[in-house]
């Protein structure tokens, strides 16, 4: 079993509580969120590259916590509402020029027909909690969508205009609805060819 990295009495997990590797990736493009996912065997954390050695191990230990919680069934966000703040402000940032500024984003656990909802007028962004696990690029679209809401309330030609410069919207599109499909005929697990 690998060791723990240890750096100035900062000691930074090599391993999950069940023994899977942990896996700390520093990107620069990365300005204040984090991320964690199970990928190949690996518990992968995603933060930004300018942490200190402090905040990597802090970091990486509460991940890691919330991915065995929710290996575990055990029902805790997977964002905060202020993480989610961060990320709709900076995907409005990137994709939409700041335009949108939603008031709140949080997650519902009340929305069973779709993926998110906006209130124009209110600037209020509900994602539902189905979304937590899947991967980020779609939640990233989700969002983005929701955001481009704020924007345009229709699904007409101006509002998908905003969304083309997302490089993952046909993909995260078929995502979801290969995710609606096996919901709406229950079907669970992990399925693979023979």
């Amino acid at each position: 079993m690998p060791s723990p990295h240890r750096t100035a009495d900062v000691s930074i997990p090599a391993t999950t509580s069940t023994g899977i590797p942990i896996q700390v990736r520093r990107s620069a493009r990365r300005k204040r969120t984090v991320n964690a996912v199970f990928r190949d065997g690996v518990a992968l954390i995603s933060i930004p590259a300018h942490f200190s050695t402090a905040q990597e191990a802090e970091w990486v230990r509460r991940m890691v916590a919330r991915l065995e919680e929710r290996a575990a069934g055990v029902p805790d966000p997977e964002t905060s509402e202020s993480e989610l703040m961060l990320r709709a402000a900076e995907l409005s940032r990137i994709y939409l020029s700041g335009r949108a500024r939603p008031q709140s984003v949080r997650w519902v656990s009340n929305q069973n027909s779709r993926w998110g909802s906006a209130t124009p007028g209110r600037g209020t962004i509900r994602l539902s909690d189905k979304l937590q696990g899947m991967p980020e690029w779609v939640i990233d679209y989700v969002l983005l969508h929701e955001l481009a809401h704020l924007l345009v309330p229709s699904h007409g030609p101006a509002f998908w205009r905003l969304l083309e410069s997302y490089p993952q919207t046909e993909t995260a599109k078929a995502f979801l609805s290969g995710a609606a499909f096996a919901s709406a005929r229950g079907l669970k697990g992990e399925m693979g060819e023979d």
